[in-house]
């Protein structure tokens, strides 16, 4: 965490800047950072993750609440926007903001992922699909066209699950106060419409999509899409890492340690042996190749499976 963001340097701390003006942030690795730190925090006790952790959500406002030049704030959402808006890196970043809130029990970062809900939800969703509601996968910088028409296979369970977080957590910091209990309720429920029309056909070869449907079938998981998907996404993975993986050719490090972090997130019950070899082999694989590819994504996810911290839905309880 300290070769990609930097060493806290005390009060004035601020994550190492981008190359150039020009350069995007990447705001799943961002995402993933400061659960990272926040994890950290509240393994260790230290309060300087917790402040790397808020300086970085504060440093992503500034980067991505402009446009590329880095000189007008867009009007989309007044926290923050995307270069390239991919709704998984969305629900991503809400989930970074929710799990703020709920360690430093300061609302407004979950205000902020509920807000960005609300603006974003409805750009994302296809109205006119002869097979009901869907989503695109991809939007326009100002939310006004889809890029890409198709849907993410697991895009309506990340709104789901994270609109749910969100709505849980709006009412727990609230709690005695006069909360609205419908926030997020109808996208809510859109998401859930989705969810159930398209559960029992999922299937996937690909370790990042099999590893987040882990993780997102960890927050409900006695719900039937969840037990379902998370069977299917156990064989398949048990499938794929049947015999010891020795070469990280033509393998993304990123990729295989979404499954390691999904096989740490799932009901102990159903870790056994099994995902603890499939989990050590994945570390041992790339521990010794974490930057030869960026040196972003793979090191802060690693960081990411070494401790699962806030992405455990039993960590913070």
């Amino acid at each position: 965490m300290e070769q990609v963001y930097g060493k806290f340097s005390g009060a004035h701390y601020k994550p190492k800047p981008l190359k150039s003006a020009t350069q995007t942030r990447y705001l799943w690795t961002d995402a993933f950072a400061v659960c990272n730190f926040l994890s950290l925090h509240v393994e260790s006790g230290q309060d300087s993750y917790l402040e790397q952790a808020k300086a970085l959500i504060e440093e992503v406002h500034q980067v991505l609440g402009k446009d590329r030049s880095l000189q007008h704030y867009l009007d989309f959402y007044h926290f923050v926007f995307l270069p390239t808006s991919i709704h998984a890196y969305l629900t991503k970043w809400m989930f970074a903001l929710n799990r703020t809130s709920l360690i430093t029990r300061d609302v407004k970062y979950n205000e902020w992922a509920i807000e960005m809900a609300q603006s974003m939800h409805n750009k994302f969703i296809n109205h006119s699909s002869s097979r009901g509601l869907r989503m695109f996968w991809k939007i326009s910088i100002d939310g006004s066209r889809p890029v890409v028409r198709s849907e993410g296979n697991l895009d309506p369970y990340d709104g789901y699950v994270t609109y749910r977080l969100l709505q849980l957590v709006n009412q727990q910091l609230k709690e005695g106060k006069n909360v609205d209990g419908s926030v997020l309720n109808r996208e809510i429920e859109e998401m859930k419409g989705m969810v159930m029309g398209k559960y029992l056909m999922y299937q996937s070869s690909d370790p990042l999509d099999l590893g987040e449907t882990l993780w997102l079938t960890s927050w409900f998981p006695d719900e039937d899409w969840a037990n379902h998907m998370r069977k299917v996404a156990i064989s398949n993975i048990e499938e794929i890492f049947e015999s010891t993986i020795k070469s990280t050719r033509r393998r993304l490090g990123f990729r295989d340690f979404g499954v390691s972090i999904g096989l740490q997130t799932i009901p102990e019950n159903e870790q056994d042996g099994e995902t603890r070899r499939i989990v050590e082999n994945i570390h041992s694989l790339w521990k010794d190749h974490l930057f030869e590819r960026d040196h972003d994504i793979t090191p802060v996810m690693y960081c990411s499976s070494l401790l699962p911290g806030v992405f455990n839905p039993n960590f913070l309880y």
